[in-house]
């Protein structure tokens, strides 16, 4: 009787030691920034010019800036003001927009037609302060795809790829939100 309770209380005592791990570990890591302020530095206030783009057939700079500009305004306290104004300017290019085959089908003549495509869109964006030039981050590279339907109507297949450029303009503006105020 005596064995049994000494085996029941070591295999207590290994299961409570596995759970203080348990809880320490999963304690650890990286922790988001709560104040909805950037984490390192002062931003009194900060401007977001227009995106431009190579390409203005879907017309999507606007909603580019918007999503960015919505990003700011709804999770942080900086204050966005016009460029001449602005302490901090973020700024951003559309390098690249293109779009890839993701499905096909066969018609009965052996043609392959694209039912769907990936819309891809590369972007550089860099956050500097504007009194001294300093870049306080810069990433030539961001980029995100989303894939939309290829209809037999144009203006359907167009209304698609607008759906997919906005889908990947609010990705792009989490990102550099996330850039921004907790700076990884």
């Amino acid at each position: 009787m005596l064995r049994s309770k000494s085996i029941h209380i070591s295999r207590l005592t290994v299961r409570m030691a596995i759970f203080v791990v348990f809880l320490w570990i999963s304690g650890c890591g990286y922790q988001l920034q709560a104040t909805n302020e950037p984490k390192g530095i002062d931003i009194p206030s900060l401007a977001i010019p227009l995106i431009p783009s190579p390409s203005s057939s879907l017309g999507f700079e606007g909603d580019f800036t918007m999503m960015i500009r919505k990003e700011f305004v709804s999770h942080s306290q900086i204050p966005l003001v016009s460029k001449e104004e602005a302490a901090f300017l973020l700024i951003g290019n559309v390098r690249e927009i293109k779009t890839e085959p993701l499905s096909y089908k066969v018609t009965n003549d052996t043609f392959e037609v694209t039912s769907s495509r990936w819309l891809k869109i590369r972007l550089a964006a860099k956050l500097m302060n504007r009194t001294t030039g300093e870049v306080v981050w810069d990433d030539e590279a961001m980029e995100e795809k989303a894939p939309f339907t290829v209809d037999s109507d144009p203006l359907k297949t167009r209304y698609n790829q607008r759906k997919a450029a906005r889908r990947i303009a609010q990705l792009l503006a989490e990102r550099i939100y996330l850039r921004t105020m907790e700076r990884f």
